[in-house]
This record gives C-alpha cells, structure tokens and sequence, in this order.
C-alpha cells in the first residue's frame, strides 16, 4: 500500500474513535468558552497545508480580541485568559483540530502549521517542510516543544520529513500524551518574537484590527 494512504488510514483509524470519546468534553469547553468569553467559541485562521496550499485549521479559543487605543491588539500574555491557559497547558485548544485530521487538511503527526504571511519569507530548504500535511503534534513538539527558536524546529521539521514512518509517528504520539500529562515544553503567552530568529513575523505581529496566531 501507498505509504501516504497507509498513513491516511492511520489518522483516520485514530481521529475517529478519538472525536468520539472526547466530544463530552469538547461540548464542555465549548460551554465555558461561550460564557466566560462569548463568541467565536473556536479560533478559525488560514495556515499554509500540504504544499502551501491554504486550509481552515480549527482551535478552541484561548484569548480575548482586547485592543489598545490605537486599535491594535494587546499582547498574547494580557489576552490570555484563565480558561485559556488551562487549555493550552493542557493542549486541550488542539481537540477541534482533530476535524482537521478528518477532513484530510492535516495529519496527526507532521510540522506544526504557522502562517500563511510567512511563505514568502522561507528559504527554499525551509519550504520542505511543506512537502507533507501538517500536523497537530511533530517531532519538533516533542523536542522542548515552544522552547527552541525557529530555526531549530524548522530543522526538526526537515528530519521528520526526511525519516517519516508509521513508527515514527507511533513513537511521536507515544511522546508527545506523555508530555502533555506533565505540560512539558509549554510557555503560555509566548510572544513570536522570542523565538522567531528567522525574522519570519517581522512586521506581522502587531496588525491593527487583524488577529495574531493562537
């Protein structure tokens, strides 16, 4: 069998069941993000997919659209609410996204997408990284997670897709719960900028009335 479709069949074999179990909770939080934070319950954005092309990636939301006075939005750390950094801690934000994995924008284990502004800005070598689906967790997840600058998450990214395999991606969830359990690698109101030695987000952060990566 194709080693695409085999894998296909994998997040699939997996989203499903895994949608299922957790639909209590995601109606729960969905519940407590309608009253403590109204409307939009999840966080839609475009992010670039497999090739770049674009898709929908869903999250629960996690941060007021509070803005200052010029209209530009406050920082992630004064955004962040309560709720919202139960969640990310616990990466629960990431539930919606196993509709992504369903629907085929995006597999369980791949690069983390980031956003569609950046594309012009990569290095060819950085564009590789597009060469599979995105996913909800990846081996660059695995390693310090929201610790390491960009430049090493994109290289994690390329080793990934260098050496992807069904037992490699086993090993990365297999990981990946086991961090989760311990919220290891997550820093809740992290500004891009200190991590982006790219220069990837340059000008893009801050954008007036626009909404910031969640």
């Amino acid at each position: 069998m194709n080693p695409e479709l085999k894998k296909r069949f994998f997040d699939l074999f997996i989203a499903i069941p895994a949608a299922i179990i957790f639909c209590p909770i995601m109606l729960c939080i969905s519940g407590l993000i309608r009253v403590t934070m109204g409307k939009p319950v999840v966080f839609k954005q475009k992010r670039p997919g497999l090739y770049g092309k674009p898709f929908t990636i869903y999250k629960f939301r996690t941060m007021t659209s509070y803005c200052d006075g010029n209209g530009y939005l406050l920082p992630d750390s004064e955004r962040l609410t309560t709720l919202g950094k139960l969640l990310r801690s616990s990466s629960l934000d990431e539930l919606p996204g196993l509709l992504n994995v369903i629907k085929g924008d995006m597999s369980l284990v791949g690069p983390r997408p980031l956003l569609m502004e950046y594309l012009d800005r990569y290095l060819p070598e950085h564009a590789r990284r597009h060469e599979v689906k995105p996913g909800i967790t990846g081996w660059a997840q695995i390693h310090r997670r929201q610790e390491i600058p960009f430049s090493k998450r994109i290289l994690l990214d390329l080793w990934y897709i260098d050496n992807r395999s069904l037992g490699l991606d086993l090993r990365i969830l297999f990981v990946s719960v086991s961090k989760l359990l311990k919220a290891e690698g997550v820093i809740l109101g992290q500004d891009v900028r200190e991590v982006d030695d790219l220069g990837l987000s340059k000008g893009l952060v801050h954008t007036k009335g626009g909404k910031k990566e969640e």
